[in-house]
């Protein structure tokens, strides 16, 4: 799936059973966005170094359905888009760094299949992967194991995320939401942020000339 809809279809896609007009008309949307841009795709570049980071956030009680919050992140390798993906979590978190704690433990499991790929691959990683979030909260919790009155339901996220701090394989810098790549996968937004996102994510027309 190109990433510039994958927030759309996954709204739709949660009512692929039941469909309304509305639902059906968001549809159509799509695929008249994807007629008009059948040239776009992602443009791998080389940058000089094969580093590992990604960028995680959570749409907190977005489902208006059922205020269940989704988790989304991107991957990157030496600078590229590789993976990315949004997903309704399964627990309604009470507050936003409960949600935005479990949408980084899925940012972690991303990395470390990618550094065990790149491992197999015969490259070795340099430095820590870093994990960007805009939560500070969540940030405290990971570095922080006595966080009891804000991981009541994450408690087995927080003790392996922790594992992975201690080891430097991971790390967490703190990005402002302003830099928050993740917001095309999290929410609609303004045809100028969608469009300079897509831009840093290495969406470009793939047929145009070098």
């Amino acid at each position: 799936m190109r990433p510039d809809i994958a927030y759309a279809v996954s709204v739709v896609s949660q009512f692929m059973h039941s469909p309304s007009e509305d639902h059906m008309g968001a549809v159509m949307h799509i695929l008249r966005y994807l007629k008009v841009t059948p040239r776009k795709g992602l443009m791998f570049c080389k940058y000089g170094h094969i580093d590992v980071e990604g960028y995680t956030d959570a749409d907190w009680a977005g489902s208006v359905t059922d205020r269940r919050s989704t988790s989304e992140y991107y991957t990157f390798v030496g600078g590229n888009l590789v993976t990315w993906r949004n997903k309704k979590q399964k627990v309604v978190y009470r507050s936003s760094a409960e949600a935005e704690y479990r949408g980084m433990t899925q940012g972690v499991c991303e990395l470390l299949w990618l550094r065990r790929l790149l491992r197999d691959l015969g490259f070795r990683p340099q430095k820590p992967m870093d994990l960007y979030c805009d939560n500070k909260i969540a940030i405290a919790i990971a570095h922080n194991p006595v966080q009891h009155d804000h991981t009541k339901h994450i408690e087995v996220d927080r003790h392996f995320v922790k594992e992975k701090l201690d080891a430097e394989i991971i790390s967490f810098p703190f990005i402002s939401s302003e830099y928050q790549l993740v917001d095309v996968l999290t929410k609609a937004v303004s045809t100028t942020i969608f469009l300079n996102s897509l831009d840093k994510l290495g969406m470009r027309d793939i047929f145009a000339p070098t």
